[in-house]
């Protein structure tokens, strides 16, 4: 009969074996060691006579033993002990490793770490974004960092994702987004009563209903469409994301508002570095430097959401649609921001006059200064 064995393929697991893994590498030493250290011989048997006439074979009885020698076992224990420490790793949940990847199938992607088992990372855990395949994700034979998420599964092997970093990484830069008043694009996913389910760095995030600003005939055309937003709240915790539509669109530019004008607006979320406010449908940041002359601890002990408060335009970026506001400018002594917040809204409009007259008065000194020195550069120079 011909045998026909089954192709390769329609084997699932497990899966080849790393080259050069810890346990071929102690193996191998050890089998060194072994073929170097000379075995005892522990016993010696007879062997049995040929006798003539009849067939007789006589068992006989173990004649001599020979001691063992402790020193040769003693030397392979010590030899296999040594490499063990020195091919010992230990993991935890939590921990980032880097390993090459040098397999794929249904199940993931089989990647060498340096322990006694292959490591598995999960077609679910290759990507943060929706990936089925990890040989999508994946070269094998290249080199990746992955964080570990489940301990040993009984057979030595880890649990390793890629989307966890991935997913950290995607927080950090939200964050930084809003700690810097950045408008960013987003996909529209669907439509719902209370707004807009939207994605940003592979996050869902919502846009309520009062802060879309997009005039469409049907919402729902909005779905996979790009739309600009900024965010208003960003908490990993709780995993949630808010964004405002209305405050990045480009229809919202601040036209009307200078730099030294003085302007009435709601405070929309307090950070510990600061307060956005709402000033017209612009988003300005005061930051905590510019709330008052006095030092400030925690801005939530200074202004709250909804908290209405005159401030000074102190730079614009229309481009962007993005404020810097001051408070600080507007005390008509250092410290009422924290002692007396209504005599600085009482006197907003006075002390943001004075402010722009020492602006002018600067800028004149400067111009002035600089014509002198221009006329000095054409005059020669007396000779004594």
């Amino acid at each position: 009969r011909t045998r026909v064995d089954p192709p390769a393929s329609s084997f699932s697991s497990p899966p080849p074996p790393p080259p050069h893994t810890m346990a071929q590498c102690v193996m191998s030493s050890v089998a060194g060691v072994r073929a170097s250290v000379p075995v005892p011989r522990s016993t010696r048997v007879s062997q049995p006579r040929k006798l003539n006439g009849p067939r007789v074979v006589t068992a006989r009885a173990i004649t001599q033993t020979v001691a063992e020698t402790p020193n040769a076992n003693a030397a392979l224990y010590d030899q296999f002990k040594a490499l063990l420490v020195d091919y010992e790793f230990s993991y935890k949940i939590g921990d980032r490793v880097s390993g090459k990847v040098f397999h794929c199938d249904s199940k993931g992607a089989w990647v060498d770490i340096g322990a006694k088992a292959a490591a598995l990372c999960p077609a679910e855990e290759s990507s943060l974004a929706d990936v089925r395949n990890a040989a999508a994700v994946f070269d094998v034979g290249e080199e990746y960092e992955f964080e570990i998420i489940k301990d040993d599964d009984g057979d030595g092997s880890l649990t390793l994702s890629i989307r966890k970093i991935q997913l950290e990484a995607a927080w950090d830069r939200c964050r930084d987004q809003q700690a810097n008043d950045e408008a960013v694009n987003s996909m529209v996913l669907s439509v719902n009563r209370g707004g807009l389910l939207v994605e940003v760095e592979h996050l869902r995030g919502f846009v309520p209903q009062s802060h879309i600003a997009v005039r469409v005939t049907n919402r729902e055309d909005l779905v996979g469409q790009l739309i600009p937003v900024k965010f208003l709240e960003v908490d990993e915790e709780k995993n949630r994301l808010v964004m405002s539509n209305r405050l990045a669109t480009d229809m919202v530019s601040g036209e009307g508002l200078g730099v030294g004008d003085v302007v009435t607006g709601v405070v929309q979320a307090v950070k510990p570095y600061g307060a956005f406010v709402d000033v017209g449908g612009v988003s300005g940041l005061l930051h905590i430097s510019q709330i008052s002359h006095d030092r400030i601890v925690a801005v939530e002990n200074v202004l709250a959401p909804g908290d209405e408060l005159k401030v000074l335009i102190l730079s614009k970026d229309a481009d962007r649609s993005r404020l810097s506001l001051s408070t600080k400018k507007l005390e008509p002594s250092p410290g009422d921001m924290l002692r007396n917040p209504a005599l600085v809204f009482e006197k907003a409009e006075e002390m943001g006059r004075l402010f722009r007259e020492r602006v002018a008065a600067a800028e004149a000194a400067a111009q002035a200064e600089e014509g002198a020195g221009s006329e000095m550069a054409g005059v020669a120079p007396v000779k004594a």
